[in-house]
């Protein structure tokens, strides 16, 4: 399998790498609802590291969004691209993710990632980053609520409350499963919140992660052992 490149000035400091949030932020698009729930399709994306051989491998999945049944998947190899830093992580994973995306055989309509969008201390998380760069609609969708403060949300299955930054709603925090812990739901890019929620829940009908995370999950963390036997 090719080894995906590192991309030729590649940010490799942290102060290059928070100068391309900055750039890279305004161009989120917020006005957009996004393509309907159940509607077309839904491509999770997510990654498995071997930091000792400097291997990151990274998985698409496209699912049909009305059946959740899978239409394509994809998955590609590249070298960990930037060290690890809290809030600077798309930068290890980007290059890698990307290249697992065109290798899909179909456009994968919505993108969801294992992570966050706005619900980012510098409001430009893996889903925004990805969303600008590819063009495509996308939310992040967390399992801990990173530095930001909620409320419980209620018991049952679709309650949800505010994921805050000070007075600031950056996400919401989704119960998409009764008395299960609460996922963490935030815009990246072309979707708003009301969407991005509903999405999540069309894509969580028996577990408390979507569909698209855990199958991307399982078929990167599949594809990193067989790259390292």
């Amino acid at each position: 399998m090719t080894i995906v490149s590192i991309p030729a000035g590649w940010p490799a400091t942290e102060e290059q790498a928070r100068a391309v949030q900055d750039e890279l932020r305004g161009r989120v698009v917020l006005d957009e609802p996004g393509p309907p729930p159940g509607t077309g399709r839904v491509t999770g994306v997510d990654v498995a590291y071997d930091d000792e051989r400097d291997v990151v491998v990274a998985a698409a999945v496209v699912l049909d969004a009305a059946t959740r049944e899978v239409v394509a998947e994809a998955t590609a190899v590249g070298r960990v691209s930037f060290p690890y830093v809290p809030g600077l992580l798309a930068f290890r994973e980007i290059p890698t993710v990307m290249a697992a995306l065109d290798a899909l055989p179909c456009p994968p309509g919505l993108v969801v990632c294992d992570g966050y969008g706005l619900a980012h201390p510098r409001r430009f998380g893996l889903a925004s980053h990805l969303g600008v760069l590819t063009g495509l609609p996308t939310i992040g969708v967390a399992k801990n609520p990173f530095t930001f403060s909620y409320e419980e949300p209620g018991v049952r299955r679709g309650s949800a409350s505010p994921l805050l930054a000070g007075p600031d709603e950056v996400g919401r925090a989704l119960r998409t499963q009764d008395g299960i812990k609460p996922v963490f739901v935030s815009v990246g890019h072309r979707v708003d919140l009301d969407n991005a929620c509903a999405h999540t829940l069309a894509l969580t009908p028996e577990y408390r992660l979507p569909e698209s995370t855990r199958r991307a999950d399982s078929l990167c963390r599949r594809a990193l052992r067989q790259e390292t036997a």
